[in-house]
């Protein structure tokens, strides 16, 4: 899907440019790491939002009437504007693949291009990476609650604005949602759409009978009914089971129905047992009404008869954690070939930047199972022969040795970007990425998943990153 989002950047970004410009510093290549720090609610994130940031990249380009804008604004140089004309983005973009699980502090996406491109995209990739990678984050956790039930997105109308809601539910699904509410999302990335009726539609009929006999009649093989409009175990049920009797005995196949609202736990267990009384025992209860993963982790534990689980505002919004908070950080300059690493100091050492061009190893033992990452200097190499020994990047007491022959070493950061040109395997379908974050999700134990104080997943600076980045600490110190 082509967009222009040239303008959709902070004004600093372009007046840096211009600053570049006139410094005639424009070829200098330099190297921006994505990565998100460390918060009391994230221990993994899933990434996402990657196939927007290509397609932005490599469609990257100045109209006639934003140049006339930008002239507008009277803060840009002639010449700086008129190299905009012509501008086409022709660097390279290293990430991880859509739906791999990231840890605080690794670049999940590298950008190397000349500077001036460097820093333009780096409001609009934040944009793009913070925002899916927060849902697809929020959607894994409410489907690992669910417990293999299946989730469906329901939170268009909650939504922050079109894009948020188009491409939440994107990230939604790549998180573990088997449908959406969205027909847009659905008719953009071949996902399945789902949804039954509103309160409004049994409202508008004289009776909730009525109103189920009409839904029933316009779909016999898809009626899912919506039964907490009056009275669920009075009414909306028995009723229900009413339009089901007619619907077998027209040759149909019933699906089940919805409760929105009210104690999801008492209701759908005697939901469960008036449709299994009256032989409705494969009618689904799909339960819906502000879910997120605690509640339908508590609903679990208290034997509710769920079998279908609708989620919106709490998961298309990221409600407990509206933000990623990932950053944009130059880590390195090229001089010809040589790499010149920079790093970013703070009091704050969660602040300070890993320095150079980086790339992160993943760590596997003998059942395919992850057990620690590496983020490593790009020209290190490792000799999975000999045994490896990790350690904390901080407390550097805390190590842990994979023994050799017990463990393999895998490159999760892949070339999606080369001069300005998309990789030949992408983009691909939003199937494909949902495959593949399925099988990541398999490689990680429960102990990193779990709801409530998860085991934390170990990330270590490789031998040579860590004395790159000790010895630069030293000398900006000394002065």
């Amino acid at each position: 899907m082509e967009r222009n989002l040239s303008l959709l950047t902070d004004l600093y970004e372009l007046t840096m440019m211009n600053g570049y410009y006139l410094n005639d510093r424009r070829d200098e290549v330099a190297v921006f790491d994505v990565f998100f720090r460390q918060n009391h609610l994230i221990t993994y994130s899933v990434a996402a939002g990657l196939e927007q940031v290509c397609d932005y990249l490599i469609n990257l380009k100045f109209s006639a009437d934003e140049l006339a804008y930008l002239k507008g604004l009277n803060l840009f140089d002639d010449g700086f504007l008129e190299y905009l004309k012509n501008f086409k983005f022709t660097g390279d973009v290293y990430a991880v693949p859509e739906g791999t699980f990231v840890f605080p502090g690794e670049p999940i996406l590298t950008v190397k291009a000349p500077v001036m491109q460097a820093q333009l995209v780096e409001t609009a990739i934040l944009n793009l990476i913070n925002h899916q990678t927060l849902i697809a984050t929020k959607s894994a956790k409410i489907c690992y609650a669910a417990q293999g039930d299946s989730v469906m997105e329901f939170g268009l109308r909650r939504a922050q604005g079109p894009d948020a809601g188009v491409f939440g539910a994107r990230a939604a699904i790549i998180g573990g949602c088997s449908s959406t509410s969205n027909v847009l999302t659905g008719k953009m990335f071949g996902v399945p759409v789902s949804g039954t009726h509103a309160h409004s539609w049994v409202m508008n009929f004289p009776t909730e009978l009525e109103a189920f006999r009409a839904y029933a009649k316009v779909y016999p093989d898809a009626t899912m009914l919506l039964v907490d409009t009056y009275d669920v175990i009075r009414s909306g049920i028995p009723n229900a089971i009413k339009v089901f009797d007619e619907l077998v005995a027209a040759g149909h196949k019933p699906v089940g129905i919805r409760i929105d609202s009210g104690d999801l736990a008492y209701l759908t267990k005697k939901a469960r047992k008036m449709l299994d009384d009256a032989g409705y025992t494969y009618a689904k209860i799909c339960a819906s009404g502000d879910l997120d993963e605690r509640s339908i982790t508590s609903l679990k534990l208290q034997g509710a008869k769920i079998d279908l689980w609708g989620v919106g505002t709490k998961l298309i919004t990221s409600e407990d954690m509206p933000a990623l908070g990932g950053v944009y950080k130059l880590s390195a300059v090229f001089d010809g070939d040589r790499v010149i690493p920079k790093i970013k100091i703070s009091e704050t050492s969660v602040k300070i930047t890993n320095p150079g061009f980086k790339t992160v190893y993943r760590i596997y033992d003998q059942a395919g199972m992850a057990q620690a990452d590496i983020i490593a200097l790009r020209e290190e190499r490792f000799d999975t022969s000999r045994d490896l020994t990790i350690y904390h990047p901080v407390d550097r007491w805390k190590k842990t040795t994979f023994a050799a022959g017990e463990y393999t070493l895998k490159e999760i950061v892949k070339k999606v970007v080369s001069n300005g040109e998309l990789a030949e395997n992408l983009p691909l379908s939003l199937k494909d990425v949902r495959a593949y974050a399925d099988k990541e999700k398999a490689t990680f134990w429960d102990e990193y998943k779990r709801i409530d104080n998860p085991h934390v997943y170990k990330v270590d600076l490789s031998d040579g990153l860590y004395k790159l980045k000790t010895d630069m600490i030293n000398e900006i110190r000394r002065g």
